[in-house]
């Protein structure tokens, strides 16, 4: 039966009585129905409701009834046209055009009115800016390492936590054997790669006729190229490195000895380092990794030649190898972690190791653990610089806040005439952000000029390379100019349109106490902010200064050290000989590893003498003949080791935290170790820092290394280049193919500290900018506070008020204001430095000067600052700012 339904059309009928008779219980959905009635202009609402429902019943004929609600949902939404919503087409046609032209043309000419306003506001901004975008540069570098790589999300690195004694040490190396064997055992892992760890890096000389070249290689599986994503220019990833005897090198490198890539493959090159001597085939060329690659190599070599060199590079109780993996898509890292916790439990003889795994790209960040748990890393700075930037942008757009509102009622009038004739406070508001809006595009403009003079200072003091491309970052830009707008302008916009028209023109509008309140607040944070950076700044160069001039136990001055990077453990007797003979040499000493990474340990060892036996992880450097005297260090008991008493491996020295560790009372003479191999203690030497301050002072075995590879020479002070030409000289009639690369300790101690030093060098620029920035916001205010009371100054002069006593009324307000800020900022800037000196095992003590000097360094820019404006103030003659009364 045909009937009639006032809304819907025939077809639409049909189905909303098919509807009614048989699917009661399914509508469309409703918030989608409401949606559709709100905002569809009327004249097409009722058309346009049919159809909707016409098509949701037709679907619920071919889907199920979530899919119909779901595509009846997606229509509505498909309909939310500006030519179908009535909100957004009136028959009144606004011109947008008009009223921006009318919005700028009003904030064009109060930057005129206002011009020190204007110019402190767009410095500060400007300059505020300049710093968040070499911050934001810098901090997107440091995010970016390591995260080229295809699989990145899939990419991780296995370590392993090493326990004794409840001491739990976290390696990031592992056996040799151990990702082909988690690539068998576990189904998660889908590839797995070892690559050569950092002691067995092999470097040196490679040769091709009569040219001669240093080069950073890298031992790897053959698979390397196909899971690490290397660029390889010349061949194919899967083969290039699959022969033991090719090699793929970087393709500057295969330019620069052969003339060009092409030229390269093929080749024969020898190879001479202290691991091998060999000849290998150019099998590939590769694109050097990137600037946000952490590893720096520029040949690459299967890793058997590694096991052909060094046994232990291929059994589970070396740790030649780092081990990455690939998981599986949907693989749970933590459910993969574990499982392999104890797997190699049935590998090794003991139960002390246990692996898990860290994303590859996060190890850079996140590489500090602590008793096996990660405690941070490089991204404790990434955040400290972030939130410096956030600081320094706030107090720039705080100048912007407390200037606006300051200069309120020069603006009354405006606004209570616009809102008599009609303008709403929405249109207001929306002027008022345009004018911030412009303010940070000009300021915008100004800082990226800013940043492209300042970036090649601000690479040289974060030792990076980076580049600004504006077309990069188009997009970021304009996000940080409409958020620094609407943070700046916010309050002045929404203060300012809510003025009373009628009590605006008939001049009864004053300033509210609150007006007043509130811009002290934001001085308030402001100023605390700059007195925490100023904290900062002291107590980071001071622990950096103690760095440097801490006793360490040893004499590192004069002291130049290089590297033997021939083949195996050659006899350093014949260059030590020649080394002796030059006069300028007054000790010559040599060692196994860098006696600065601090980072030799040795266990096994077991004592009687003590309260019981006891297997510890001692740090345990390797030295040899005339160490202890080179380095002067001071023996408190018994000699250091010498060859006039034959010394060899079996004769050890402890340190005093040794002696004390084990409870020996008479140590000298006294034998540890197991029976079938003992060492006899000759020795004990001062407690001295072995690595740098981020280590404490633990308890150390040194052992005796006549072959170490590592030269430590104490020169003459006053003649040190001559001596090192001569020391040159010598090197190269020993050693003839490699180059001489020799640092001097000192040098090479304050690199230690090269995170700490960038921190600092940034740390104060920053503060500088932060203490500037807000320096300028105080001279306007102070500008406009003086303007503001003209009237007031001439009746107190008129009425006997002395100069002083003009200059002491001005100043007691801001000075209130920064003793106010000074109380918030000390506690948090204590809490803060405290927090950072907890990544040093020997920091300084916060002194109560820090403080003191930074709330005065405050106080007294303050009144700098403010000093001219009421210093003018105070000269000022009643007779012409009474004139118009």
């Amino acid at each position: 039966e045909r009937c009639t339904h006032p809304t819907l059309g025939f077809h639409a009928q049909c189905s909303y009585w098919l509807m009614k008779a048989g699917q009661n219980d399914i509508h469309p959905p409703r918030w989608s129905l409401h949606l559709l009635r709100l905002f569809v202009r009327k004249d097409f609402l009722e058309e346009i409701e049919g159809d909707m429902e016409e098509v949701f019943m037709d679907d619920l004929e071919q889907y199920t009834t979530k899919k119909a609600k779901r595509r009846y949902h997606i229509g509505v939404l498909k309909l939310m046209r500006p030519s179908l919503v009535h909100l957004l087409s009136g028959t009144q046609k606004l011109n947008y055009i008009g009223m921006w032209q009318h919005n700028l043309l009003i904030t064009l000419r109060g930057f005129k009115r206002h011009k020190t306003s204007f110019l402190i506001n767009v410095i500060g901004l400007s300059t505020g800016l300049a710093a968040a975008l070499m911050i934001f540069l810098w901090v997107q570098d440091e995010r970016s390492v390591d995260t080229f790589h295809e699989k990145d999300d899939q990419l991780y690195w296995i370590m392993s936590n090493f326990s004794i004694n409840d001491d739990v040490r976290t390696w990031d190396y592992t056996s040799g054997r151990l990702a082909e064997a988690l690539l068998q055992d576990f189904p998660e892992v889908e590839e797995a790669v070892r690559v050569g760890n950092g002691f067995s890096r092999p470097r040196g000389v490679m040769s091709f006729e009569e040219a001669h070249f240093e080069v950073n290689g890298l031992f790897a599986s053959a698979n390397f190229f196909e899971v690490m994503s290397y660029d390889i220019v010349i061949g194919n990833p899967q083969e290039v490195i699959k022969d033991k005897s090719s090699v793929v090198i970087a393709e500057w490198l295969a330019t620069s000895i052969f003339g060009s890539p092409e030229k390269a493959m093929g080749k024969t090159i020898s190879w001479e380092n202290r691991i091998f001597d060999k000849e290998f085939v150019v099998s590939g060329i590769f694109k050097a990794p990137r600037s946000n690659d952490s590893k720096r190599f520029n040949v690459v070599l299967n890793y058997q030649n590694l096991i052909e060199s060094i046994e232990w590079a291929d059994d589970w109780k070396g740790g030649y190898a780092y081990t990455y993996v690939v998981l599986k898509q949907h693989t749970n890292p933590d459910d993969f972690n574990k499982k392999i916790a104890n797997y190699l439990d049935t590998r090794l003889d003991n139960n002390r190791t246990a692996l898990f795994a860290q994303q590859y790209s996060k190890n850079y960040l996140y590489g500090e653990y602590e008793g096996g748990m990660l405690t941070g890393g490089r991204i404790e700075n990434v955040r400290l610089f972030t939130f410096i930037a956030i600081f320094i942008l706030a107090i720039a757009c705080i100048n912007f806040m407390n200037l606006s509102t300051a200069q309120a009622s020069k603006k009354m009038k405006e606004v209570g005439v616009k809102k008599a004739i009609g303008a709403n406070r929405s249109a207001l508001v929306f002027q008022f952000l345009s004018e911030s809006v412009l303010m940070a595009i000009i300021s915008m403009a100004i800082s990226i000029g800013l940043v492209f003079l300042m970036l090649p200072q601000f690479n040289i003091i974060t030792g990076k390379t980076l580049q600004f491309e504006l077309q990069e970052y188009i997009g970021t830009i304009s996000l940080i100019i409409i958020f620094t707008g609407i943070l700046a302008g916010s309050y002045p916009a929404f203060y300012l349109s809510g003025f009373k028209p009628v009590a605006v023109l008939k001049g009864k509008l004053t300033n509210h106490g609150g007006e007043a309140w509130i811009r002290k607040g934001l001085v308030v944070v402001q100023f605390s902010l700059s007195i925490i950076f100023i904290i900062g700044v002291i107590v980071i160069n001071e622990q950096i200064e103690f760095t440097q001039s801490k006793e360490l136990g040893y004499d590192r001055t004069d002291v130049i050290t290089f590297r033997d990077q021939r083949i195996g453990y050659n006899d350093p007797k014949p260059l030590i000989n020649e080394l002796t003979k030059i006069s300028g040499v007054i000790s010559v000493a040599n060692a196994a590893g860098d006696f600065l990474s601090g980072d030799d340990t040795n266990t096994g060892f077991s004592w009687q003498e003590g309260d019981e036996d006891d297997n510890h992880l001692f740090m345990a450097p390797k030295v040899g003949y005339n160490f202890i005297e080179t380095m002067g260090l001071e023996m408190v008991a018994g000699r250091a080791f010498s060859p006039e008493f034959n010394d060899d491996m079996n004769k050890i020295i402890l340190n005093e935290s040794a002696v004390t560790f084990m409870g020996l009372k008479n140590p000298v003479g006294t034998k540890i170790g197991d029976d079938s191999e003992p060492k006899e203690i000759i020795g004990v030497v001062a407690d001295f820092q072995y690595g740098s301050l981020h280590q404490k002072i633990e308890p150390m075995i040194m052992q005796l290394q006549k072959r170490g590879k590592q030269f430590l020479v104490k020169l003459q002070p006053g003649a040190e280049v001559e001596t090192l030409q001569q020391i040159e000289k010598a090197f190269k009639t020993i050693i003839t193919k490699h180059h001489f690369e020799a640092s001097f300790l000192q040098d090479d101690y304050t690199s230690l500290y090269d995170a700490e030093n960038r921190v600092a060098n940034l740390s104060n620029y920053m503060a500088g900018i932060a203490i500037i920035i807000s320096c300028l916001g105080l001279f306007g205010l102070a500008a406009f506070t003086a303007e503001r009371r003209t009237k007031e100054i001439g009746i107190r002069k008129i009425l006997g008020a002395s100069q002083l006593g003009i200059i002491r009324l001005l100043t007691q307000t801001f000075t209130k204001t920064v003793l106010m800020a000074i109380l918030i900022a000390m506690p948090i800037g204590y809490f803060l430095v405290t927090d950072w000196l907890q990544n040093f095992a020997y920091t300084i003590a916060l002194e109560w000067w820090f403080f003191v000097v930074a709330g005065a360094s405050a106080l007294l820019v303050t009144w700098f600052t403010i000093g001219f404006q009421t210093l003018k103030a105070s000269l000022i003659n009643p007779a012409q700012c009474l004139r118009n009364e």
